[in-house]
């Protein structure tokens, strides 16, 4: 019993976590008796965690999809003039796969990015959900992020003082952004300055070796498309495969330069043509309609599993409003941008949740029937049905992991708002399975009395 109460302490903490979480920006308490009254806006702050080179931020904002809140709208076109018409589709798909990933690593996701051919002009269109500043993603996205690595002439080095880098004063040591393997936004040990911290490929790590010990006490310009952003002094060679950018940069600055470098160069020039701001596709009305379907058939889960189930089923319902409570929360922590698929995906989720206290009660029922004891026949009942939630579950989120397309198959479909049904579905049965069977069997055992036993 002393094990079963401390896990309801556990649940009860991780409830009001989630909770916290879960609850608006700002929540309006008003409430008055008489000549008291109370008038309060309680505003939640945004989580922010710091551990040495550990950073987690959120603003718990509940992002919206495009259907549900709008975004940008962006088209490219891609400069194929140099390449091959044979070439042209390869390059103009590798394009776009770099932009896919750019936005990824920009922290949008369930977005739309693909090819169209309009005549002989090969464009990219992109769609970003709940980013209004379309100017912004143009200058992330469009970016080519090649960056080159370049020694000073002989004559730039002899010059004392400060000298204006260029293309024709210095020349390529065949080191370039493709030689990595990761960046990320990093802190320098000595300034605190914002650089860039980067891992080199295994092959490029020895070359990049001779490099800076052939250029020891030199300088080592870095250009990114072909404008000079930082020219360090080699003090020491380096032969570890790691390094850092360094320069006047922001941390926002930083965060971009990282990003760009891990996602690739694009493989052939873009420029924007079209950029424009839509509102969402789907009506206010609409989306309401769906909230109050949702709460419909959510109350009809609940209203049958008190009927048929008495106490069990308003525990079971009890579990079902911490399942909701969690999910949301996870849904601003991870972030995971709701579309009305996802929205789908979620309420799917809840049925299975459902099933899982079904089939585990049905077993308890027919325990209880063989004249087994009340804890036997709970005991049992989790027991033997596991293997029929367990294999159910297991082939969902098969099911799930196709449609999600996580290795980007070109075979398999790869649209944003499939993507947001896979992950929301998923999401929701990893939940269901924590509150269904871990969360209901606590309850049980800590408030469940053996006398319900003629009442099931």
């Amino acid at each position: 019993m002393g094990s079963s109460v401390r896990r309801v302490f556990i649940i009860v903490i991780l409830i009001l976590v989630a909770a916290f979480v879960a609850l608006p920006d700002e929540l309006p308490i008003n409430f008055g008796y008489g000549n008291f009254k109370v008038n309060y806006v309680l505003q939640r702050p945004p989580v922010s965690l710091n551990y040495g080179s550990f950073s987690f931020q959120r603003d718990l904002d509940l992002k919206l999809g495009l259907d549900l809140a709008g975004g940008s709208h962006l088209v490219f076109e891609a400069d194929v003039t140099g390449i091959d018409a044979s070439d042209q589709d390869l390059a103009v798909e590798s394009a776009r796969s770099a932009i896919d990933r750019r936005i990824n690593l920009f922290g949008v996701s369930e977005s739309t990015v693909q090819t169209a051919k309009v005549g002989t002009s090969r464009r990219i269109i992109v769609e970003l959900p709940g980013i209004k500043d379309a100017q912004q993603a143009v200058s992330l996205i469009g970016k080519t992020a090649r960056l080159d690595f370049r020694e000073l002439t002989d004559t730039v080095e002899a010059t004392q003082g400060a000298v204006f880098l260029t293309l024709d004063n210095t020349k390529t040591t065949g080191f370039t952004g493709a030689d990595f393997e990761r960046a990320k936004p990093d802190f320098d040990s000595t300034t605190g300055k914002p650089v860039v911290s980067f891992e080199m490929k295994q092959d490029s790590a020895k070359k990049f070796g001779e490099i800076t010990t052939r250029l020891q006490g030199k300088r080592l310009a870095i250009f990114l498309d072909e404008t000079p952003i930082s020219a360090p002094v080699i003090q020491t060679p380096i032969t570890e495969g790691r390094g850092q950018i360094t320069g006047e940069f922001t941390l926002q600055e930083v965060k971009d330069l990282s990003n760009l470098l891990s996602a690739g160069a694009l493989p052939v020039p873009v420029k924007p043509i079209e950029q424009r701001t839509v509102e969402a596709s789907l009506g206010r009305e609409s989306i309401q309609k769906s909230v109050v379907a949702g709460v419909v058939g959510l109350g009809m889960v609940v209203l049958f599993m008190v009927l048929n189930y008495r106490v069990l089923g308003f525990l079971a319902s009890v579990a079902l409003l911490i399942y909701g409570i969690l999910t949301l929360a996870l849904y601003k922590l991870i972030p995971i941008v709701l579309t009305l698929p996802g929205i789908a995906g979620f309420i799917l989720s809840v049925g299975m949740a459902v099933d899982s206290n079904i089939l585990i009660f049905e077993r308890m029922k027919e325990e209880l029937m063989s004249g087994r004891s009340w804890q036997n026949s709970m005991e049992s009942a989790f027991g033997r049905a596991w293997d029929s939630i367990r294999d159910a579950n297991i082939a969902t989120l098969l099911t799930a992991f196709v449609l999600f397309n996580p290795l980007n198959f070109s075979f398999l479909h790869t649209s944003g708002p499939v993507r947001g049904f896979a992950l929301t579905l998923a999401l929701g049965i990893a939940v269901s399975l924590f509150t269904g069977v871990f969360v209901t069997r606590t309850l049980m055992r800590v408030f469940a009395k053996k006398d319900i036993q003629k009442k099931i």
